[in-house]
């Protein structure tokens, strides 16, 4: 069975197509600029932390392979198979300087991995009968004013929890002649309303609250990170907790991943056993890469990893910080199959990822709340990618009874790099096995 896993080509073409129109919007605030890859010596060596697995090998080559191709300096992956934890590995260098190994349980920033995160939070909402998913957002958040002087657009009242889970709300980042994403801004927002900089995601609302809309909420999909920012306040508003204080207690700790954090944007506030952040092929943490104006005023200029972009106004679209392990433990709590329990019951599974606009251009594949979702004739595939300057991300739970996350500590921008990721990961499935029946959740923090 295991040689023919992933092998029907249109089934998986589909799929990869859709993960990369997915990652393609994933969410990265800045760009840094295009180089091809640097790749190092074929001879060099890649350390890989963990027990070998028998059986699983194609991961150790595939993974390796594809870090020397775009000089990746380091990355993790684990795979699960019916609930239990058979394959969890570090690869390459956590600090390149020191040569430090990736453990398979190290920390990275998830991106907008952290996007199933806070739908399963707002679904937790729902459950406990605090929230409805065609509640209007507006009262949740009309304690943020705009800006003196600034007319709010009268469809802001229209806007629904629903229709920010499935990016439906109305903003449309890459509209010509003028679309942004809000989350890019945090200088031009914190002036705008006359709030500290950089702006907080409670300042970017009362920003985007004297900006149009771009079409009536409902009318499309068009990804949005500002659309998560505003769920992260309404979490805050309707559990009376911090936004991450909430998801840790009702979602992440109950499944066990208690390492799981939100990230911070300089590199003295890393979480202990968090991986250092790098552009390919460099070995400076971006010192060695042109610098950007931080976003914290007074600072200078930063590394793009570690400057560029406001970390804690991402929360709860992108700023998580967690580990493989980490990461299926929270898959296997809301994956809606019986082999580990579910912090959500199976009809809130359902409306999770039962539905939700088009997005491959087959029609085969859908945006639901915090998912991409591919149906197949038995069950369906569900996936969310990441992307930051120095992040790369991907969370796959299969149809067939397998789950796997992938990080690394640098991206590549070229094109069809997450493709080939996500090409490779069921690649390398495809070709494992015998599966081990043994089970490393208990192995690791």
């Amino acid at each position: 069975m295991s040689r023919n896993l992933a092998k029907a080509p249109a089934a998986a073409a589909i799929r990869i197509a859709c993960l990369a129109a997915l990652l393609s919007c994933g969410g990265e605030p800045v760009a840094p600029p295009e180089s091809p890859p640097v790749t190092p010596p074929a001879q060099e060596e890649i350390p890989i932390s963990g027990a070998a697995v028998p059986g699983m090998e194609s991961y150790d080559q595939t993974i390796t392979d594809f870090m020397r191709k775009y000089a990746i300096p380091g990355g993790a992956v684990a795979v699960l198979r019916d609930g239990k934890l058979i394959y969890a590995r570090g690869f390459g260098y956590a600090d390149v300087a020191n040569e430090t190994p990736v453990q398979p349980d190290a920390l990275f920033r998830i991106a907008s991995v952290s996007k199933p995160i806070t739908a399963a939070a707002v679904m937790k909402l729902v459950e406990e009968g605090k929230l409805g998913l065609d509640d209007r957002v507006a009262p949740f958040i009309a304690h943020l004013t705009p800006a003196p002087g600034a007319t709010v657009d009268p469809r802001w009242e229209q806007i629904t929890i629903r229709q920010l889970l499935n990016h439906t709300g109305g903003w449309d980042r890459a509209k010509p002649n003028g679309g942004f994403d809000p989350m890019d801004r945090p200088a031009i927002a914190a002036t705008t309303v006359g709030a500290p900089a950089p702006a907080s995601a409670e300042t970017i609302i009362r920003y985007m609250k004297g900006m149009p809309l771009d079409f009536d909420p409902g009318e499309k999909h068009v990804y949005s990170n500002f659309g998560y920012a505003i769920l992260g306040r309404v979490i805050e508003r309707v559990s009376g907790m911090p936004y991450e204080e909430y998801v840790r207690a009702r979602v992440l700790q109950p499944v066990g991943a208690d390492r799981t954090r939100s990230g911070r944007t300089r590199m003295r506030d890393a979480l202990a056993d968090e991986v250092k952040y790098y552009l390919p092929g460099e070995p400076g943490l971006g010192l060695t890469a042109p610098k950007v104006p931080s976003v914290f005023p007074g600072e200078g200029t930063a590394p793009i990893v570690y400057g560029a972009f406001h970390m804690e106004a991402m929360d709860a679209s992108g700023a998580w910080v967690s580990s493989t392990v980490d990461l299926l433990r929270f898959l296997a709590g809301v994956d809606g199959r019986a082999d580990r329990p579910d912090i959500l019951g199976a009809d809130l599974v359902e409306e999770m990822t039962g539905s939700g606009p088009a997005v491959c251009a087959s029609g085969a594949c859908y945006y639901a709340f915090g998912w991409l979702v591919h149906p197949t004739q038995s069950d369906a595939t569900w996936s969310h990618g990441g992307a930051l300057p120095g992040t790369t991300s991907i969370l796959v739970r299969s149809h067939h009874n397998f789950s796997w996350v992938a990080l690394f500590n640098a991206r590549s921008w070229t094109a069809g790099f997450d493709s080939e990721l996500n090409a490779a990961l069921w690649d390398a499935l495809g070709r494992a096995g015998p599966f081990p029946t043994h089970d490393l959740f208990s192995t690791f923090r």
